[in-house]
């Protein structure tokens, strides 16, 4: 129902337990890389970067990873972390440390041990749409329709859904979270027969505003699948992992037998000792299946780094590279966006392509800069320490990518369907968001405040944002940009760098719902007053109002459904602050049960209102009873609210 707050984390996780670091030095990368990959020795010369930028250096890695990783290890408590960095078309230091099996006492080892890389799965998907575009089977702006033959996207707007929009994550469609991972290998569907029983709706006009998707991503996927005839994993194998050398990657599941031994495990570190967390199998494979070796992921970056190429192989042609890397996206011109999936982070002047990957309890990132000739991957095996691995990226970027002393010419911003608008007050959430299934419940734990002052500084998120002459505000980190916008629909957003965040209407706040709430709540709680009332006339001699059976059935038809209220009010509460991480397994069965009792809740208060208004006069009912009453039938009213707003009558699943 609600997303598995313990599997979403920031861009980089790491866990607990300090563990026995693993070195390598630089004759040994050579000896450990994949055949056909090349290294320093064999690789053609490289073109200058064109900023000057500081010498990456198998020396000046190993020294600044050998003191960042260990610390956030010891720090956090992580088990484990592999690290890989190319310049230019060499992988220039790949090391791990600390332990990818703690039961097994195994050590990370950047070439043998696997590491499950999540989202970042997403750039393989995108770079295999972008060798489809080259073929001509593929058209980056045609209605991706046309690439269905079993099932279609709504036509909720007149603008259709393009392979663009599902690079930038501006589709539309709503997040969900309930039934994205499987247990058991024998219970994963084929992906377009998962694809069409989840289609999420579309809430918003596409090309407006960016709210990422992981269906998006599996449906990019599934069209390479479709044009090709190849499944999506033996797709990758061909297309992507054998060119590359990528010998000790997949993106099959489960792993295959040759590769299963050398697969690191990963911990939830959110419970004490920390656990194991089993293999979790991914049913919209291309947003996160691939398992893959630090070293093979080097191999990536190097053609990725290098106009496709890498060693005598070639994955794209060096127009599609340039193509694919330029910007594709932007709320604003003056913020971060997309590039054809990769997203764009600006640290130190300097232009990054990046994305973050957490899958079971791994947390991975990678990295790219153009302007150096850099790639940086680094994984750990842990649910917890995200802050600390993102700290790491941000230190490197400082060490090896600092601001350059000509500052990098800006992107040019494809057109946007959002205009700058005056800063505007209120609770705003994540545009990555559902609306019509139970998880539109998670908007509102999830919002967020924003002020603005009366000196025109913003509080958002924690920080203080400055505004500019540009129009944008500066968070006060200096990390960040945010801009107030709106749409041609009148919706109102704040977008920033690294995310889009969507105006709520006051009945989703959280202020609103709380006051709902109580108007359900007390007027129930009264009702434990009343054999408290019945036991003080008896004690003062005064003999009990003669009432209405046609009345008491009224009443007691109120109370019934309040207490009923009440009960569903608790244990929804109860899941909400539980683990919740079952739910992204499909709906337990207890929960399936508690959606009944709104059902009954409101038939019962239907039936309530109904006698109290036929039994009113002449119920010889006292105004004390009279007016708890109207509050409990005030109070279902209430709940019939509640329960309509955020999608709890019935079953509506994604």
């Amino acid at each position: 129902m609600f997303p598995p707050w313990r599997l979403a984390g920031p861009i980089l996780a790491g866990v607990l337990g300090v563990s026995p670091l693993v070195m390598v030095d630089d004759s040994s990368i050579k000896a450990y890389a994949p055949a056909g990959a090349p290294t320093s020795a064999a690789a053609p010369a490289a073109a200058p970067p064109p900023r000057a930028c500081p010498e990456a250096t198998t020396a000046a890695l190993a020294d600044f990873f050998d003191r960042t990783i260990p610390e956030t290890l010891r720090q956090t408590g992580v088990p484990g972390a592999v690290v890989s960095v190319v310049s230019g078309p060499s992988l220039v230091f790949a090391d791990g440390y600390g332990l990818a099996d703690v039961e097994g006492g195994v050590a990370f080892h950047p070439s043998r041990s696997l590491v499950r890389i999540g989202s970042i799965t997403k750039l393989f998907t995108w770079t295999a749409v972008m060798q489809q575009v080259e073929t001509g089977r593929l058209d980056l702006d045609a209605d991706v329709n046309q690439y269905l033959p079993d099932f279609q996207i709504p036509a909720t707007y007149p603008q259709p859904v393009t392979l663009r929009h599902l690079m930038n994550h501006t589709a539309g469609f709503e997040d969900f979270s309930i039934g994205t991972q499987v247990a058991d290998a024998a219970d994963l569907p084929p992906l377009g027969e998962y694809l069409a029983a989840h289609l999420p709706a579309r809430i918003r006009p596409p090309g407006q505003v960016s709210a990422y998707s992981n269906y998006g991503a599996a449906l990019a996927g599934y069209i390479v699948s479709v044009v090709t005839g190849e499944p999506y994993d033996v797709y990758i194998r061909r297309h992507l992992l054998e060119p590359l050398a990528m010998a000790h990657s997949t993106a099959a599941e489960p792993v295959p037998v040759s590769l299963r031994d050398d697969l690191a495990r990963s911990y939830d570190t959110e419970t004490l000792p920390p656990q194991p967390i089993p293999f979790t199998f991914v049913p919209q494979a291309p947003d996160g299946s691939l398992s893959a070796t630090a070293t093979d992921m080097a191999n990536f970056m190097i053609a990725h780094l290098n106009e496709g190429r890498f060693g005598d192989a070639s994955i794209l042609e060096p127009a599609t590279v340039a193509r694919m890397h330029a910007r594709s996206f932007a709320a604003h011109p003056g913020l971060d966006g997309y590039a054809h999936g990769f997203k764009e982070l600006t640290v130190n002047g300097r232009r990054t392509l990046m994305h973050d990957g957490g899958w079971e309890g791994f947390r991975s990132g990678l990295v790219l800069v153009p302007g150096c000739g850099l790639g940086l991957f680094l994984s750990f095996n842990g649910s917890t320490g995200g802050i600390a691995g993102y700290e790491i990226l941000l230190k490197f970027l400082d060490r090896f990518a600092p601001a350059p002393a000509t500052p990098e010419a800006s992107e040019s911003r494809p057109e946007s369907t959002l205009t700058p608008a005056e800063p505007l007050a209120g609770f705003y959430h994540s545009t990555r968001q559902n609306e019509s299934t139970i998880e539109k419940l998670v908007t509102l734990l999830g919002s967020l405040s924003l002020s603005v002052a009366a000196d025109g500084t913003v509080r958002f998120r924690g920080q203080h944002w400055t505004p500019q002459p540009d129009g944008l505000y500066h968070s006060s980190d200096s990390r960040e940009r945010l801009a107030f916008l709106v749409g041609p629909d009148g919706r109102r957003y704040v977008v920033t760098d690294r995310t889009a965040y969507e105006l709520l209407p006051s009945s989703e706040t959280l202020p609103v719902n709380l006051a709902v709430l109580l108007v359900i709540v007390l007027p129930a709680l009264a009702t434990a007053a009343r054999p408290v009332g019945w036991a003080i006339r008896r004690l003062r001699g005064r003999p009990a109002r003669s009432t209405t059976a046609g009345w008491r059935i009224a009443r007691g038809l109120g109370v019934g459904a309040a207490v009923g209220a009440l009960l569903f009010l608790g244990r929804l509460l109860v899941v909400l602050l539980g683990d919740t991480s079952e739910f992204s397994y499909g709906v337990p069965w207890h929960f399936d049960l508690l959606l009944v009792l709104p059902i009954v809740v409101l038939a019962t208060g239907l039936a309530a209102v109904g006698l109290t208004v036929m039994s009113w006069r002449g119920s010889g009912a006292g105004r004390l009873a009279r007016g708890h009453q109207i509050g409990v039938l005030v109070g279902l009213a209430a709940f019939a609210w509640f329960v309509g707003q955020w999608n709890l009558l019935g079953w509506p699943y994604p």
